[in-house]
């Protein structure tokens, strides 16, 4: 079986896999995936598909891109969903210069109170960055990370940064958006990485992989391309590739990596 290091599985997008979700994971050998909130509006989403399937572990966090419109309560919510779902992890926060008019130091003050909580909680934390690896070095350089670790989903920052953030306690998730051509750096860093730090990834409905691999089709009302959760197996094998392992020594890694880190 294999484990969804991050996924949004509850986004509405998906809203045509929602019924019969729980055959869809069966069918494509999906045993766990942690389930992430981005802002306050979408927590009790996420809480309630984790209800109706127990293999989903909840994660409930404010992403970077929404930081500007939180509320005032956001701390007192995020605490209560945390409380109400015990074994429930933080994320998805983290840093972005990437995205317009983005505010680098508001973003590290929320990331900063969520590493705090999930320090003090001893919780993984799962940790988005794009474009903003000297801030994210700021604050881990200044604040402890869990000590059980913490979680850089999709990360495609510096290898030079690597060696400092394994001793920070990061972990690193592979997704099949990495099989795209221009993403050999990042595929390059999965082949030297410790495994008991690997685990591999979706973002579905996000992060698409390149159309001629994905495994199985799927799009929005809109007609944008989305990424199915099927394609779990295509990051699988991919990284058993880059390993050069069995995919069935990459989904037994990855999944004692994944109970370790989220679970245990």
């Amino acid at each position: 079986m294999l484990c969804d290091a991050h996924c949004h599985y509850h986004d509405p997008r998906l809203g045509s896999l929602h019924e019969g979700f729980a055959d869809l994971l069966r069918q494509h050998k999906i045993g766990a995936g942690v389930v992430n909130g981005t802002r306050e509006s979408d927590w009790p989403a996420v809480a309630e598909i984790c209800a109706a399937h127990p293999s989903l572990l909840p994660a409930f966090g404010l992403h970077p891109w929404y930081t500007a419109g939180r509320s005032l309560d956001w701390e007192t919510a995020l605490i209560r969903f945390l409380d109400q779902h015990p074994g429930a992890t933080l994320g998805e926060t983290g840093l972005d210069c990437w995205i317009e008019g983005h505010d680098i130091e508001d973003q590290k003050r929320v990331f900063s109170r969520q590493l705090a909580i999930a320090r003090e909680r001893n919780c993984a934390i799962t940790v988005h960055c794009l474009r903003a690896h000297e801030p994210l070095r700021q604050v881990l350089q200044n604040q402890a990370a869990p000590a059980r670790g913490f979680l850089l989903h999709a990360y495609a920052g510096s290898a030079a940064l690597v060696p400092w953030l394994l001793e920070k306690g990061a972990h690193f998730s592979f997704p099949p958006y990495f099989l795209h051509a221009r993403k050999a750096p990042q595929r390059e860093m999965f082949r030297s990485l410790p495994e008991e730090r690997l685990l591999i990834e979706t973002d579905a409905p996000d992060l698409v992989p390149p159309p001629e691999q994905k495994l199985e089709p799927l799009r929005a009302a809109d007609d944008t391309e989305l990424n199915h959760p099927a394609n779990l197996t295509l990051a699988a094998r991919a990284l058993a590739e880059i390993r050069n392992l069995t995919v069935d020594r990459i989904a037994q890694l990855t999944a004692a990596n994944w109970r370790r880190l989220f679970q245990s």
